[in-house]
C-alpha cells in the first residue's frame, strides 16, 4: 500500500506562531515542498484572520498557485461560505472540519456538531459545482480538552451520518496528541471496516507519540498522514495541543518513493530556515539527528 505525507505547515504548522508570513514566502514554501515531490499540502485555512491572524491571505496564496498545483494543495473550511470563497479563488480540495467533541466544536466553530454536520451536505454541492473534494475532517477525534477522553461510538456516528455522503475521505484528528497507538490503531480499523472511504491519520506530538500513532494508524488502514515541517502546529482552541508530528519523523520513518538522502537534506534545511523565521524551535528528532550526526550515515546534513 503507497502512503501518502501531506504537509500541513501552511495551515495547521502556523497556527500558534506569533510571527506572520508573508504570501509570497507561503507560495515560495508550497513550491519548495512539490518541487521535493511531497505529493499532498494544506496551505491555509478560512478561519477569520482576527482569530486566526496566521492565516491571513489564504485567499492571496490560492489565487498565487496554478491549477496543477492546486491539484495537491488543500484548504481548511468549516462552512458553505468558506468553500464558496475558496473556490472562487481556485481551491478545488476542500477539508471540512468539524469536532467530535461538541464543546471543541463550540469553542473553535462558534456552533454545536450538528449544525456543522447539517451544513455539510450544501458544502458539498458548491465543492460540486467546481468538481471539487470534500474531506470529512473529525477533530478530537480522540480526546477533547474539556470534555476529556472521546468514545469511538461518537466518532463513527459522525463517519456514518448520511449528510456526509459525498466526502471524499475521512480525516482523524488526535488533536491533543494524547492518544497511544492501540487506541489509533482501534479506531482507524474500526472506521476501516464500516466505511469505504479513504482515511487521513493527523497526528500531534505533544507525548512523543506522533510517528508510532503514525505507524499503527497506518498498518489498520490509514492511507495518508499528516505532519509539518519542524513539527509546527496546535490548535489555539484546544489548550494543551502543541506541535504536529514533524514531517522531517515521518518521511525518514516511511521512506516513500520521492525521497532521497538529498532530498532529506534539503527538506530539513527548509524546515530549517522557516523555523528561524519564526523564531521557534525544531521539534523535529530526525531533523536534528540529521545534522548532528556523521557523514558516514547517508541521511545525515
Amino acid at each position: 500500500m503507497t502512503v501518502v505525507l501531506r504537509d500541513v505547515t501552511l495551515r495547521d504548522g502556523l497556527q500558534l506562531t506569533g510571527k506572520p508570513l508573508p504570501v509570497a514566502r507561503k507560495v515560495e514554501i508550497v513550491r519548495s515542498l512539490l518541487t521535493l515531490g511531497v505529493p499532498a499540502l494544506e496551505i491555509g485555512s478560512m478561519a477569520r484572520p482576527d482569530l486566526v491572524p496566521a492565516m491571513d491571505g489564504t485567499l492571496d496564496v490560492i489565487r498565487e498557485l496554478t491549477p496543477a498545483e492546486l491539484g495537491k494543495c488543500w484548504i481548511w473550511v468549516a462552512t458553505p461560505r468558506h468553500v464558496s470563497r475558496a473556490a472562487e479563488a481556485g481551491a478545488r480540495n476542500f477539508q471540512y472540519c468539524l469536532s467530535a467533541s461538541d464543546t471543541h466544536n463550540q469553542a473553535n466553530l462558534g456552533r454545536s456538531t450538528e449544525d456543522s454536520l447539517a451544513a455539510l451536505p450544501e458544502a458539498l454541492e458548491l465543492a460540486a459545482d467546481v468538481s471539487g473534494e470534500v474531506q470529512l475532517c473529525i477533530a478530537t477525534a480522540f480526546t477533547c480538552p474539556f470534555e476529556g477522553e472521546v468514545p469511538p461510538g461518537r466518532v463513527l456516528d459522525i463517519v456514518l451520518d448520511p449528510r456526509t455522503d459525498g466526502s471524499s475521505d475521512v480525516v482523524l484528528c488526535d488533536t491533543l496528541g494524547q492518544a497511544i497507538p492501540e487506541q489509533v490503531h482501534h479506531l482507524v480499523g474500526r472506521t476501516a471496516a464500516v466505511d469505504d472511504r479513504p482515511i487521513v491519520y493527523h497526528g500531534h506530538d505533544t507525548w512523543g507519540l506522533g510517528v508510532a500513532n503514525s505507524l499503527a494508524a497506518i498498518d489498520a488502514g490509514a492511507t495518508t498522514v499528516d505532519g509539518s515541517l519542524g513539527g509546527l502546529g496546535g490548535c489555539p482552541f484546544a489548550p494543551g495541543a502543541a506541535g504536529n508530528t514533524a514531517t522531517e519523523d515521518l518521511v525518514f520513518a516511511l521512506r516513500p518513493d520521492w525521497l532521497t538522502p538529498a532530498k532529506f537534506g534539503e527538506l530539513v534545511r527548509l524546515a530549517g530556515g522557516l523555523l528561524a523565521e519564526l523564531g521557534e524551535p525544531n521539534r523535529s528528532r530526525a531533523g536534528q539527528g540529521a545534522q548532528a550526526s556523521t557523514t558516514s550515515f547517508p541521511w545525515a546534513s
